[in-house]
């Protein structure tokens, strides 16, 4: 490998119950990648994303990032998130009564309350954020309309855009065009593959046509470990894949 992964999980094992969510998994992520997280319900995909972002505690084994080496299982969530792991979750999590610029504005705030961010003068920094990231998301001619009236698509972009503005090093997306229109899909597709290069992007999603159209390189879990990786081609063609999870 030419080059430190930017996030590498090592060897992670999560018991609930008796149950192993993941056994022993290990995956590196490479900077600037976009991959794709697929399996079957119950391979630990959601798991693994709460073992990245510190939701959830390891029975073994580690979370590295960046080349710093920073073990991201010995921090809490609030510090992995200011280190930069940014989380979108199947559910956009929006607040429907303020504009679309307001919701941007919130997210970029460091935690400084509603009033005091939505009142006080915006840095040209902060301000320029917020206006790529509205270019980004195809949002612009909508930032002054109130969240709650999106399309449910143009929420799913929304959230992403208050992800943006906070300059993660890594995006974990949850089924981002879960009930979406084809329009959506196309468009969603067009703005995840539009992040990889600046950011390391990891989506997890069960709309194969999806995974598809975006792939670079797939992987795949089954029972919390790593059954298959590699380009899309080669994974939808294994009879493992096919036996467990992409049926005959």
């Amino acid at each position: 490998m030419t080059t430190s992964p930017m996030l590498w999980v090592d060897d992670v094992t999560v018991s609930f119950e008796g149950y192993k969510a993941l056994d022993h998994l290990t995956l590196l992520f490479e900077p600037g990648e976009l991959r794709c997280i697929i399996g079957p319900n119950g391979a630990g995909k959601t798991t693994m994303m709460d073992v990245i972002t510190g939701k959830t505690r390891p029975d073994s084994g580690r979370v590295v990032f960046t080349r710093e080496q920073i073990d991201l299982t010995e921090l809490s969530e609030e510090a992995i998130s200011a280190l930069g792991i940014g989380r979108k979750f199947q559910r956009p999590t929006i607040f429907d009564e303020l504009t679309v610029r307001e919701n941007l504005e919130l997210a970029g705030s460091d935690g400084r309350g509603v009033g005091n961010t939505l009142f006080a003068p915006l840095s040209a920094g902060r301000r320029d954020a917020i206006d790529q990231a509205l270019e980004t998301i195809g949002l612009v001619e909508e930032r002054r309309r109130r969240a709650g009236l999106l399309a449910h698509g143009q929420k799913q972009w929304l959230e992403l855009g208050m992800l943006l503005v906070q300059d993660p090093k890594v995006l974990l997306v949850d089924e981002p065009v879960a009930g979406m229109t084809h329009e959506e899909i196309a468009r969603t597709a067009e703005l995840l593959d539009s992040l990889k290069g600046e950011r390391t992007v990891v989506v997890v999603e069960h709309d194969m046509e999806f995974i598809r159209t975006i792939a670079h390189k797939v992987t795949v879990l089954h029972e919390g470990r790593v059954l298959a990786e590699g380009p899309m081609d080669q994974v939808q063609s294994n009879p493992a894949v096919i036996e467990v999870y992409l049926g005959a």
